[in-house]
């Protein structure tokens, strides 16, 4: 008797448990699409067919250990709050105050240039409390460094040397390039037009 309500009481108690479970719902149907919305949708569907996917530029940056994927085409219009998460101090983990978005610019650019796919991001935003700190243990970096403001990124492409690089980004005219050849990797800012090298 006692054995049958148990059971009697876990088959009523079941859909009550089982919710509290997390166990999903059925989900409600879905709504059919508008003869408005379908035309539309078909529309651009049919513009796709035939044509070449977007070309996508994959940015690395080694050490946040994550990836951006920029279209070609529309990477220059990554928004504000991506640019500065992205780019953001490694040691500190503060996002850019105000990433410089030409410097997105600059990275597809040169990967369309050079025919690659993947940029490697060395360094991006640098918190002033870091870039004080590797002033200090005598890291070659600027006391008023524009990493400090966003206005900088160290980059390097897989396959091409980086004195070819540093030649095309002085090219630019856009501001300072720096270059490392034991890194190899060169440097991009947005400041005042100025060429160094470094380890």
């Amino acid at each position: 008797m006692i054995r049958a309500l148990v059971i009697l009481l876990l088959v009523l108690l079941w859909p009550a448990t089982a919710a509290a479970r997390g166990v999903p719902a059925k989900p409600a149907p879905a709504k059919p699409m508008t003869a408005k919305a379908k035309a539309a949708y078909d529309r651009k569907l049919r513009a796709r067919i035939g044509k070449p996917p977007a070309k996508v530029i994959n940015l690395w940056y080694s050490r946040s250990g994550e990836w951006l994927v920029l279209d070609a085409v529309k990477g220059a219009s990554v928004d504000q709050k991506t640019a500065n998460t992205y780019f953001r101090c490694h040691f500190t983990n503060q996002p850019a105050p105000a990433f410089d978005l030409r410097l997105i610019g600059v990275l597809i650019d040169a990967a369309l240039h050079f025919k690659v796919d993947h940029i490697d991001i060395v360094s991006g935003y640098r918190a002033p409390k870091y870039n004080l700190q590797l002033r200090k243990k005598g890291h070659e970096v600027a006391r008023d460094s524009q990493h400090t403001y966003g206005h900088a990124v160290d980059f390097r492409l897989p396959g091409v040397p980086a004195t070819t690089l540093r030649d095309w980004a002085r090219r630019l005219r856009l501001g300072g390039v720096g270059f490392y050849s034991e890194s190899g990797f060169v440097h991009t800012d947005v400041g005042k037009v100025r060429y160094w090298t470094g380890r």
